[in-house]
């Protein structure tokens, strides 16, 4: 049942892959393997614990009187440890996605459409891409996709158009959030868990990860040619209650300016991101409740944040929670700790083995593959540096073990669209082909990543 647990997951990803043409929303794929691999994991428990690849349950059974009665209260226990990681992505998501959503419905975002003139494609995938490594490095990789895809649906009008751009700004995106200590979810794992410091993350990573974002541009460059064709501006359709210029530009100055104030949050306080997440749609919920007060019923159906959460995609929501759902169970049964000690064995070079988790973190998700990593490997003392000598410095705090992980597990997932929580959010925002992503984006993203990679073993492997 151990195998069979990895056949269900393949099935299940090679149906989100070919998503349009079986016809079968990705969602609900995403659903059925996260519900079905838990299932076959508790039904099984006893025999797929009993390979002792969870060093948790090996602990356990050494005292346990019925086995049975232990697996089941233990993969119980397994998954709720698991929801509570899950449940803070998927609320931190429906906050981004929510707040993003009422600056868009009160035309926030035209303060920075009405300054892109241009309808070049090259020019735009300039100024988008750019733009997006920035904010990404000061918001993070998700939270900047979301914002930068808002943007795009006010830019240009064509669907496929759209998949592009959007795909492009997962590249960016996961290429900023790389090089900042709060730009990704594994970079924040890698910084709080002290194997790297905020500083040196910055200044050794950020000329590789311009690299990976700058390479797929300049070739697209060279390749693309035309026009987009404008989005049709929507005009309010209220009668004589409008929303005002003041007002659009007030929440879109509030909405950028709570979601840069999570990570301050979190610094300040400690606490997960998605609370900082809840607090700024709370103020933004408190705001335009006392900014459309005085307006008409009608008026407010569509402009108060209860109107604006019925046009939330939900979907989206339930396809994060179905796949990180299925690799809980590959982590917990301990799939993804036998791969990572396979690629120990067998690459033994820390590039090579921080190259493999990057484009495996393509395929599975870059949390529990850095989670193994970190726990595999520990953060090497100054002691034990001196004493081992040279290779141990590269597992000390800083070490380039870290720090190169820290750009693979980033940057790798670009490759396909499912491989990172930006390029998740973009294919359930933007409903963009599996296969589409395969054949025009994915070569770009992989020259991207192994140029940065080769541009960081330049400055510090050689």
């Amino acid at each position: 049942m151990f195998i069979v647990m990895i056949v269900i997951f393949v099935l299940g990803y090679a149906m989100i892959a070919l998503e349009h043409p079986i016809k079968v929303d990705k969602a609900a794929s995403a659903l059925l393997i996260g519900t079905i691999t838990w299932a076959v994991y508790v039904l099984n428990g006893v025999g797929i614990l009993s390979l002792g690849h969870n060093v948790a349950w090996n602990e356990i059974a050494l005292n346990a009187h019925d086995l049975a009665y232990e697996s089941t209260h233990f993969i119980k226990h397994e998954l709720s440890h698991h929801l509570v990681d899950i449940a803070e992505i998927l609320f931190f998501l429906l906050g981004a996605m929510t707040i993003v959503e009422v600056v868009d419905r009160h035309n926030g975002f035209r303060l920075i459409t009405d300054k892109i003139k241009t309808t070049d494609k090259v020019k735009l995938l300039w100024i988008f891409s750019i733009l997006t490594f920035f904010m990404s490095a000061a918001l993070d990789n998700l939270t900047t996709t979301i914002v930068m895809v808002a943007l795009i649906r006010k830019v240009m009008s064509d669907q496929k158009t759209k998949w592009f751009y959007a795909s492009m700004v997962v590249l960016a995106s996961n290429a900023g959030g790389a090089w900042s200590p709060i730009g990704d979810v594994t970079t924040i794992m890698l910084w709080i868990g002290e194997q790297i410091t905020a500083q040196r993350i910055i200044i050794d990573t950020i000329i590789p990860s311009f690299v990976t974002m700058i390479v797929p541009v300049i070739i697209l460059t060279f390749t693309l040619k035309g026009n987009v064709t404008p989005a049709e501006l929507k005009e309010d359709d209220d009668g004589l209650e409008k929303v005002t210029k003041g007002e659009s530009n007030l929440l879109f100055f509030l909405g950028v300016g709570l979601l840069l104030f999570v990570p301050v949050f979190k610094t300040v306080t400690h606490l997960p991101p998605f609370i900082g997440m809840l607090f700024g749609l709370g103020t933004i919920w408190l705001v335009t409740e006392i900014m459309h007060r005085s307006k008409s019923a009608g008026f407010k159906k569509k402009y108060n944040v209860i109107g604006i959460l019925k046009h939330v995609d939900v979907a989206t929501i339930f396809f994060f929670l179905g796949i990180l759902s299925a690799v809980a169970s590959l982590q917990s049964a301990g799939h993804l700790s036998l791969l990572a000690g396979y690629l120990d064995d067998n690459l033994g070079n820390i590039y090579l083995i921080d190259l493999a988790i990057g484009v495996l973190s393509s395929i599975v998700d870059n949390v529990p593959l850095v989670a193994g990593a970190m726990g595999m490997y520990g953060v090497e003392t100054s002691e034990a540096v001196i004493s081992a000598g040279g290779y141990a410095a590269e597992f000390a705090q800083d070490g380039n073990f870290w720090k190169f992980l820290a750009f693979c597990a980033g940057t790798g997932g670009s490759i396909l669209i499912i491989g990172s929580a930006a390029g998740v959010a973009a294919m359930g925002l933007e409903k963009i082909d599996f296969i589409w992503y395969v054949k025009k984006i994915s070569l770009l993203a992989l020259a991207g990543y192994l140029a940065g990679a080769a541009t960081y073993w330049m400055m510090f492997g050689m």
